[in-house]
């Protein structure tokens, strides 16, 4: 590493401090919409250091709705803090990142959800709470590949999720999310991909040119007689549309 990327690591790791000790000592006093706040701009700064730009696009027009399943395809463990950048969200995610150095505590008090992979009883654990969250007007989002794909690819959404949608009678709202490079060409160092690790990631990234992250918002789906795999199918045939995939694959149970 050079010393402008030395520089950034160090960053990194103060950026990561501060929100140690925001979610340690400012959180449980503060209110939902402070913690909101705080979220958000800890996460536009944590982007800022690791040069990541985010750019929302809406090449429909379409108006978000108040109340939704937020669902997008997964690259990196950037694309949490993509999505909070925009909008702070509740995140249900793989019981993995909670043991990730740092980020995956950060990621626990800023209220996501993990869910053991392939455990059924997990599932119903958690769902009933999604359907609340949502009703109550909770941001909730979910990333349905399970896990990260390299960019290029959408793999099979898992269907599971998406009950809660029908069950708190709200629309899907799909993103297709991309990094791209300077010359608009998807970013090699944004895919976290097999056994990489986070700390692989972080200096891949660092060390990288800048990137765009393309946050594409899609058409909302409305849920209403629908079934839980015929809208996982539909909304990953949107993500991979408009991310230039138009291969067909099956959701998943």
């Amino acid at each position: 590493m050079n010393g402008w990327q030395v520089l950034r690591l160090l960053r990194v790791l103060s950026h990561l401090m501060v929100g140690l000790w925001t979610c340690a000592v400012v959180f449980p006093f503060a209110d939902d919409t402070g913690r909101q706040w705080r979220i958000k701009h800890w996460s536009i700064k944590l982007l800022a250091i690791c040069r990541v730009r985010v750019a929302l696009s809406n090449p429909q027009g379409s108006v978000a709705p108040l109340r939704a399943l937020i669902v997008a395809n997964h690259v990196s463990w950037l694309d949490i803090f993509v999505i909070n950048s925009i909008q702070t969200c509740q995140f249900v995610g793989k019981s993995d990142i909670r043991d990730w150095p740092l980020i995956g505590w950060l990621c626990e008090k800023g209220g996501t959800i993990f869910i053991a992979r392939g455990k059924q009883r997990d599932v119903r654990r958690i769902f009933q709470g999604l359907v609340t969250s949502i009703q109550a007007g909770d941001r909730v989002a979910f990333f349905p590949e399970g896990t990260t794909a390299a960019q290029g690819s959408v793999l099979p959404f898992h269907a599971n999720l998406f009950e809660a949608a029908l069950d708190a009678k709200v629309p899907v709202q799909p993103y297709a999310l991309r990094y791209l490079d300077e010359q608009g060409n998807l970013h090699p160092a944004a895919d976290f991909i097999g056994d990489m690790t986070f700390a692989q990631s972080m200096l891949a990234i660092l060390k990288a040119p800048p990137m765009k992250a393309e946050l594409i918002q899609l058409a909302p789906l409305e849920t209403t007689g629908s079934h839980r795999r015929e809208l996982a199918a539909a909304t990953r045939t949107l993500i991979a549309e408009a991310l230039g995939q138009t291969e067909s694959v099956a959701a998943e149970v």
